[in-house]
């Protein structure tokens, strides 16, 4: 047993949800098959019993059958939206700790998912230590920010996506939105994400 796991199945006792002595279950959904695979991975190194999913649809049985503690959940799902899900999971055990995920951080978002009943908001890229302490931390104030917060550029890029998306991807509509030169958000547009 790693230190990791006595930590994971302590914390999720204190939380009152367990006893201490099993690993607590977690629930993952994400269409993202890769990150879902290195998420497993990393969350079960950090004590969690993880049922990995990549839609809604699977996602409810799983959470009927298993009753997990807590729950990982994509905001954008091909099968289904995140926010409707984390009702549903909540339904189902009204305690589950669940966080949310998204490619798209953004204070409305955010808002919505802490009213659906999530106890945080992950914008991605994220890691398994910072979804960990969201999901365990016991405090009455927000937890501990990230190690790794995103930079300014991401955030930037971050928005600009976003707004792109909501556009319907017209270029033309987001600039105007955004009060740019079209041109220079095209040039945005063709870049990579930043890194950090």
């Amino acid at each position: 047993m790693t230190t990791e796991t006595v930590d994971a199945r302590r914390a999720a006792a204190a939380l009152g949800l367990g006893d201490g002595t099993e690993p607590p279950n977690l629930l993952l959904i994400d269409d993202d098959a890769p990150l879902r695979r290195m998420l497993v991975r990393a969350l079960e190194r950090r004590g969690f019993r993880v049922h990995a999913v990549a839609g809604a649809q699977e996602a409810l049985p799983v959470a009927q059958n298993v009753k997990p503690e807590f729950a990982v959940v994509d905001m954008r799902l091909e099968d289904g939206n995140g926010l409707e899900l984390v009702k549903k999971l909540r339904e189902i055990h009204p305690r589950m700790r669940i966080v949310i995920l998204t490619g798209y951080g953004n204070i409305a978002t955010a808002v919505a998912a802490i009213k659906a009943g999530a106890v945080d908001y992950l914008a991605k890229p994220t890691d398994a230590d910072s979804i960990t302490n969201a999901l365990l931390y016991a405090g009455s104030s927000l937890p501990p920010p990230p190690c790794k917060p995103m930079s300014a550029d991401r955030v930037r890029w971050e928005h600009i996506q976003r707004v792109y998306e909501q556009c319907g991807r017209n270029v033309s509509e987001t600039a105007r939105r955004l009060g740019m030169h079209r041109r220079t958000l095209q040039r945005i547009l063709h870049k990579r994400a930043p890194r950090e």
